[in-house]
């Protein structure tokens, strides 16, 4: 395969995210730096809204339950459900929708877009109205909105919120959406098609997802331990997650963080197993580094997909100590967060902007040690407890369901190429 030219840096105009280990970018950057996890034992007893089961399976997850209770405000109120309030509280955090509103002013509604990535979209709205057919088998009154019953739902609501006449569209390739959707973002700009791009990621928790991955054996009764010797799968979490891209020339200084590459590529070995080489994620990862500009070995902080998972951790981690540097410090943050599916690519792109922007390099919650198995070098590169120090390239891997890969290398304008 011939390999993409060095691409023009994105200059990240303005980031957001909230998730079980924080609400905004303080809170967050706070859970990182003291390893502090937000998952929680599920209550077989007392099921959660979202399960909408009378039991629920041995399991641990990220929600934020405090946090979405407010509903949207009267001009929103009939995308009103609990994935549009999770993308809502989000979008007033660390003042991103005055960045936007500041983006539309500038270049016109119609030429920002959007490009969100979900797995479920509002699936847990569709469930509950299932849960209460009436008589005659279909929904009931309150539940008859079709607005939220399809997969666009939540892009078409964030649209509305951020008031974009741009274009919009819904990523869902599983775990890797919202990582993918940095790539649509990029073509787009350099197609000249907007001159900004509002990248979502939003998933909230619901029986679907719970039950669809447990169905697969993928769910751990106890918190995750991504690498871990005694992991046994995920545990699931919900978030929302934004950023704001924009052409380079955009950039007011030279320590403005970028996204400096991003990578693409299916292998398509298996529905939802990985390629046992992990082929795929290795072209994701040549793709983003071709695009930087930039070796493997110049990347000092990894957030890794590490689900947690027996087959995923494996590959992922023999392609770590295959391509980047011993001294890279690589961590897999889905134990502080869970697994947050199609918002995971872009919540974990945001850690390596808090570990560009603060210095933060998050740790690995829950994991005791490296499975042995992976080899010293592995074991080198996984730190478990976070760190202090100046990270110049960072870099996110995002592999998901069905061979979906994709790798994001962020960095400053001014240290792009260097």
């Amino acid at each position: 395969m011939t390999a993409p030219s060095p691409m023009p840096p994105l200059v990240v105009a303005a980031h957001t995210a909230s998730c079980a280990a924080g609400v905004g970018m303080a809170a967050l950057s706070d859970a990182l730096r003291g390893n502090t996890s937000g998952l929680q034992a599920l209550q077989a007893a007392a099921p959660p809204a979202w399960a909408g089961a009378a039991t629920v399976p041995e399991a641990w997850a990220g929600a934020l339950d405090t946090f979405v209770a407010e509903p949207l405000p009267a001009a929103l109120a009939a995308w009103d459900c609990r994935p549009t309030r999770l993308a809502f509280q989000a979008l007033q955090q660390d003042g991103f929708m005055a960045a936007v509103a500041a983006a539309r002013e500038r270049w016109g509604a119609a030429r920002v877009g959007l490009v969100l990535g979900t797995s479920a979209s509002t699936i847990g709205d569709s469930e509950a109205a299932y849960r209460l057919l009436d008589a005659d088998g279909g929904f009931p009154a309150g539940r008859r909105n079709p607005r939220l019953n399809t997969p666009h739902a939540l892009a078409a609501f964030v649209q509305q919120a951020l008031g974009l006449q741009g274009p919009a569209v819904t990523v869902s390739t599983a775990c890797s959406s919202s990582a993918k959707a940095c790539g649509s973002a990029r073509r787009w700009l350099q197609a000249g098609v907007v001159e900004a791009v509002v990248v979502a990621g939003v998933e909230a928790l619901s029986a679907s997802l719970l039950f669809g991955f447990r169905s697969l054996g993928l769910v751990a009764p106890a918190p995750c331990q991504p690498f871990g010797a005694a992991r046994q799968g995920i545990s699931l979490g919900e978030a929302a997650a934004f950023v704001l891209l924009q052409r380079h020339e955009t950039a007011t200084s030279s320590d403005a963080l970028c996204l400096l590459g991003d990578g693409e590529a299916n292998d398509a070995h298996h529905m939802s197993a990985p390629h046992p080489q992990g082929l795929g994620a290795e072209l994701a990862l040549d793709a983003a580094l071709a695009r930087a500009g930039l070796p493997a070995e110049a990347i000092d902080f990894l957030n890794l997909h590490g689900t947690a998972t027996p087959a995923n951790d494996a590959v992922e981690a023999a392609l770590v100590a295959r391509r980047y540097a011993p001294t890279v410090h690589a961590c897999a943050t889905k134990g502080l967060t869970g697994h947050t599916m199609g918002a995971a690519g872009l919540l974990e792109a945001v850690v390596c902007l808090i570990a560009l922007q603060h210095s933060v390099r998050a740790g690995t919650a829950h994991t005791p040690a490296a499975d042995p198995v992976f080899g010293a070098l592995f074991e080198q590169q996984l730190r478990l407890q976070p760190a202090t120090a100046a990270v110049r390239f960072a870099a996110s891997h995002s592999f998901g369901f069905g061979g979906n890969n994709a790798v994001l290398v962020f960095g400053r304008a001014g240290e792009a190429r260097a």
